[in-house]
C-alpha cells in the first residue's frame, strides 16, 4: 500500500493539472482567456476548450444574455414649456463585444448599468426638453423612444454594449403641475364639446330647412296633381252632363230642379218666401214645366 501511495498522489496532481487546463463555455456566457494579464482569446461559442494552467492562463466569463435595466425611480425631466414630468423607462441590452466590455467595466455589470442609466437620462432630456407636454404624453411618444434608442445605441457601442430596445413605461405629471394641467385639459374638452354642439345645431337646422323645403315641394307637386285630376274630372263630368243634356234637355232640367228641391228642403226646417209661379217652382206646379194654370197648385 505504501508503494502505491506516491503513485496515487502523482495521479491526483496530474488530474488537478489537467482539470485546470480544461474549461467549458456555456451558451449564455462569453469567455476571455488571459495570458499573463493580457487577453489572448475571446470565445463566444459554447463548447469544451483547453488552456495552460494558472498562472500562465486564466479565464473570465461574462454573461451575454439579454438583460434589463428597470428604472424604479422615475426621472424628473422638464419639457419645452418648463413643466416637470416623471418618466419611468426600461432598457433591454446585452454584451456585444466581450473584450471592449471588459476593458471598460471589467467583470462588473453594475458599472455598465450605471453608465447606461446615465446615458438614457441624457438622451431623454435631449428629446423631451424640446417638446411640449402634449407631444410627450400623446402625439410623439413613439418618436421619443426611437430617438432615445438611436442616441443610446450609438454611445453604448464603443463600450461593447448593444442596446436592443428602450421603452417609456409610464409618464406622470409632477404634483405641482397636475392640477393646472387637468384644468387646461378640462377647458380644452369643454371647448371641443361646445364646438361639436354648435356644429350639430347648425347641421340640424340645415337638415330641418332642407326637409321643410322638400315638404313644400312635395305638397306643391301634390296640389298641382290634385288640381289637374280635379280639372280632368270636372271636364269629364261636364262632358257627361252635356251629352245627357243634348239627348233630353227637358229631362235634364227636371233632374236639376229635383236636385235643387232636395237641397232646399233637406233639413226640413228651412223657410222660403217665393211666388208659386216663380221659375224655381215651374216643375212643382206642372210636371211638364210649361206652367199649366188649370192644374191646382201644390201647397
Amino acid at each position: 500500500m505504501q508503494r502505491f501511495f506516491p503513485v496515487l498522489i502523482g495521479l491526483v496532481i496530474v488530474l488537478a493539472v489537467l482539470s485546470s487546463c480544461v474549461f467549458i463555455v456555456r451558451e449564455r456566457d462569453a469567455a476571455l482567456v488571459f495570458a499573463l494579464g493580457e487577453v489572448r482569446e475571446t470565445i463566444t461559442e459554447p463548447g469544451l476548450y483547453f488552456k495552460f494552467p494558472p498562472p500562465f492562463e486564466n479565464v473570465v466569463r461574462l454573461d451575454k444574455r439579454l438583460q434589463t435595466i428597470e428604472n424604479n425611480d422615475p426621472e424628473r425631466i422638464q419639457t419645452a414649456e418648463k413643466k416637470n414630468l416623471l418618466i419611468d423607462s426600461f432598457v433591454k441590452w446585452r454584451i456585444s463585444d466581450p473584450r471592449l466590455f471588459y476593458v471598460t467595466f471589467g467583470a462588473n455589470d453594475r458599472a455598465a448599468v450605471e453608465r447606461l442609466t446615465a446615458q438614457i437620462r441624457d438622451a431623454l432630456n435631449a428629446s423631451v426638453n424640446v417638446r411640449t407636454v402634449k407631444e410627450v404624453v400623446a402625439n410623439e411618444r413613439d418618436t421619443i423612444m426611437r430617438e432615445v434608442l438611436e442616441n443610446v445605441a450609438v454611445r453604448a457601442k464603443p463600450l461593447g454594449v448593444e442596446v436592443i430596445d428602450v421603452r417609456l413605461r409610464r409618464i406622470d405629471f409632477a404634483p405641482e403641475i397636475s392640477e393646472s394641467v387637468y384644468r387646461r385639459m378640462e377647458a380644452e374638452r369643454k371647448q371641443e364639446a361646445n364646438r361639436l354642439r354648435a356644429s350639430g345645431t347648425a347641421d340640424s337646422e340645415r337638415i330641418r330647412a332642407q326637409a321643410d323645403r322638400e315638404r313644400q315641394e312635395i305638397l306643391a307637386k301634390a296640389y298641382v296633381q290634385a288640381q289637374q285630376v280635379r280639372g280632368e274630372g270636372d271636364a269629364k263630368a261636364a262632358s257627361v252632363y252635356s251629352a245627357a243634356y243634348g239627348k233630353n234637355p227637358e229631362f235634364f232640367r227636371l233632374y236639376k230642379s229635383l236636385d235643387a228641391y232636395e237641397s232646399a228642403f233637406a233639413d226640413g226646417k228651412g223657410t222660403m218666401v217665393l211666388s208659386p209661379k216663380s221659375e224655381f217652382f215651374k216643375f212643382w206646379n206642372s210636371a211638364t214645366g210649361q206652367g199649366d194654370d188649370t192644374a191646382p197648385a201644390t201647397p
